[in-house]
């Protein structure tokens, strides 16, 4: 067996100046240093929820993939951990997923110490310089010390490449009496099964015609959901990268039936997880408790068309939020709502009510609660250098404007506009989460979201508003470092 890092592991801790950088999220998960992009490997296991993520930790741009890795257990605060996976003979450890192997079905532990397993892709960049077509193959890691050593198998790699150049990101989950592994292979989503998570057999591919193909698939999540009616239907993530809504990456979903081999779509549109332009990737964690019952996801919050220059130092991007996914019937049509977990409440240190049209913000971690009472409405949030970002309601769309929002010339494409149709959805309220970089902003708890980056040079602390009601709530948030 090959080992990833050698001697055992021990904490890493951070100064606190290296957490209060200008546009460090106070509130959002950031890696200590240096490159961050997917969230991958999210597992429950023995009351912690695991984030491993694609990490470089030589630079502040994209480079040789590792799998970062932090521990929660209330899904707000992180403790840093080492990195967990690094590259070897095989390539760079490209986005992946983790399972607890519960009845030790790979043989890799034991009953009694049944292990966790994380499912990578190996990208070879030899292969890759080479043009050659089989440079990502999938391997498997584990671990039998709660994820904080991993040993890779010695047979890897576990599913070889057939000769696709796009052939990656393997999210996996226990369906039935098998693991399913959903595999990004160019334009589809090819299924394959497995009894042990090291024999994998092909059973199907997934791309219909009319779904999005502006850029190549990538990281898949299939995963079941229960209606508010009892009926359970499945759910299949595709990121996508270009061709999101707004420019650039973002998520496309499919809502219809797996049969343990083929995934049967039940409407023929194209559904987009998040309306804004930083929201990528995301996936959800495995081995959730039954009686907690929540599907629990978090994303990576930043786009691939200015992800390697937005102006940030030392650190390079942040998560969204974590969210509870649930299904929506909307006008005879089910959605996914991305709602905040109520964990988040917990950084609620003082709350206040703001009556009128404009309020001022004491504090620069803001939850913002805001009642529509017209059909036409304006949320704007800024500082006195004029710097602000601008929500609007106008007819059966909402567009986000961060034209003016501070630092935006790093890339043209920043400062568009964007836009969300409503389809006749019917806003009730209206949840805006601000730190020190981001805004999230959730329509009807989620029903829909709209994820943006923002890089102001002074903290917004002004609020103005038309169309809604005077009673607007304010809650001032806690850093999590």
């Amino acid at each position: 067996m090959a080992g990833c890092g050698g001697e055992e592991n021990t904490e890493v801790t951070q100064s606190e100046p290296e957490f209060n950088e200008p546009f460090r999220p106070q509130y959002h998960f950031t890696p200590p240093a240096m490159w961050m992009n997917d969230p991958n490997g999210m597992v429950y296991h023995d009351g912690e929820y695991h984030l491993f993520y694609q990490h470089y930790p030589d630079s502040t741009v994209w480079g040789p993939m590792h799998w970062g890795h932090a521990v929660s257990e209330d899904l707000v605060h992180w403790e840093h951990l080492p990195v967990a996976i690094e590259p070897d003979e095989h390539g760079w450890i490209f986005s992946g997923s983790a399972v607890f192997d519960a009845d030790n079905t790979s043989g890799l532990a034991t009953e009694d110490n049944p292990p966790l397993v994380a499912i990578y892709t190996y990208h070879d960049p030899v292969g890759a310089e080479a043009k050659r077509d089989d440079f990502q193959t999938q391997g498997i890691a584990y671990s039998t010390d709660r994820g904080r050593n991993w040993l890779k198998y010695e047979g890897n790699p576990v599913l070889k490449n057939p000769g696709i150049r796009d052939f990656r990101d393997p999210k996996v989950s226990w369906v039935d009496d098998k693991w399913i592994m959903s595999l990004a292979v160019k334009d589809r989503i090819s299924f394959y099964s497995s009894p042990n998570l090291i024999d994998w057999t092909h059973e199907s591919d997934f791309n219909p015609s009319w779904a999005a193909y502006g850029g190549v698939w990538e990281c898949p999540d299939l995963f079941p959901l229960t209606t508010a009616g009892g009926e359970e239907k499945w759910v299949l993530f595709v990121s996508i990268n270009p061709g999101g809504p707004n420019g650039g990456s973002a998520t496309q979903y499919f809502i219809g039936d797996f049969d343990g081999k083929q995934f049967h779509v039940e409407s023929r549109e194209v559904k987009w997880l998040d309306y804004g332009a930083d929201n990528y990737a995301g996936v959800t964690w495995s081995n959730v408790p039954e009686e907690d019952g929540r599907r629990l996801f978090i994303g990576w919050m930043s786009n691939w068309t200015y992800a390697n220059i937005v102006p940030t130092e030392n650190w390079r991007s942040a998560n969204t939020v974590p969210r509870n996914l649930e299904l929506v019937e909307t006008n005879g049509d089910y959605l996914v709502a991305s709602r905040p977990v109520k964990e988040l409440d917990m950084l609620r240190n003082d709350t206040h009510k703001a009556e009128g049209s404009g309020f001022s913000l004491d504090h620069e971690l803001v939850e913002i609660l805001l009642t529509p009472n017209q059909e036409k409405f304006k949320v704007e949030i800024g500082n006195e250098k004029g710097e602000r970002v601008v929500l609007e309601k106008n007819g059966d769309q909402l567009v986000f404007d961060r034209s003016q929002s501070g630092i935006t010339d790093f890339h043209e494409a920043f400062s568009k506009p964007h836009t969300a149709p409503l389809n006749g959805l019917k806003i009730k309220d209206v949840r805006i989460y601000l730190d020190r970089s981001s805004v999230e902003v959730f329509i009807n708890d989620g029903e829909l979201v709209m994820t943006e980056v923002i890089f102001p040079t002074e903290h917004y602390n002004r609020v103005s508003l038309s169309g809604f009601s005077a009673d607007s709530q304010v809650h001032y948030l806690n850093s999590i470092w």
